[in-house]
C-alpha cells in the first residue's frame, strides 16, 4: 500500500507565505511525477503544479511566479511553496503522485495516488 501524507496547510492573511510538503510511503517501485491539486468550494479540482523524476515542472497560470514545487527524491517528498497568497487561493490541497508499483504476479503496474487533503485558508 502506498500512502501520502500531507501536511503544512492552515489561516493565513493574504500576501503571507505557507509551505506545503507531502511525503509518500510504502511500496513503490518508481514515481515518474508528483503534483499538488487545489479545490475550492463550488468548483472542480484544478492542477495548481507538478514535477517530474526529471525535475520538470508545471504550473497553472494563477500560480506562476508565486508559487514553486520541489522534490526530494531520496525522501519521495514534493513541496509546494506558496508564496504572495491571495483569497483566491483559498482551497483544499491534494498531493498526487503518479508511477509504477511491483507485483509479484503482474510485474510493474501503473499507479496513481492522492492524499488527504490539507485546508488552506487565506483571508483578506
Amino acid at each position: 500500500q502506498v500512502q501520502l501524507v500531507e501536511s503544512g496547510g492552515g489561516l493565513v492573511q493574504a500576501v503571507v507565505s505557507l509551505r506545503l510538503s507531502c511525503a509518500a510511503s510504502g511500496s513503490i517501485f518508481s514515481i515518474n511525477a508528483m503534483g499538488w491539486y487545489r479545490q475550492a468550494p463550488g468548483k472542480q479540482r484544478e492542477l495548481v503544479a507538478a514535477i517530474t523524476s526529471g525535475g520538470s515542472t508545471n504550473y497553472a497560470d494563477s500560480v506562476k511566479g508565486r508559487f514553486t514545487i520541489s522534490r526530494d527524491n531520496a525522501k519521495n517528498t514534493v513541496y509546494l511553496q506558496m508564496n504572495s497568497l491571495k483569497p483566491e487561493d483559498t482551497a483544499v490541497y491534494y498531493c498526487n503522485l503518479r508511477g509504477n508499483y511491483y507485483s509479484d504476479y503482474q510485474g510493474v503496474m501503473y499507479l496513481e495516488v492522492w492524499g488527504q487533503g490539507t485546508l488552506v485558508t487565506v483571508s483578506s
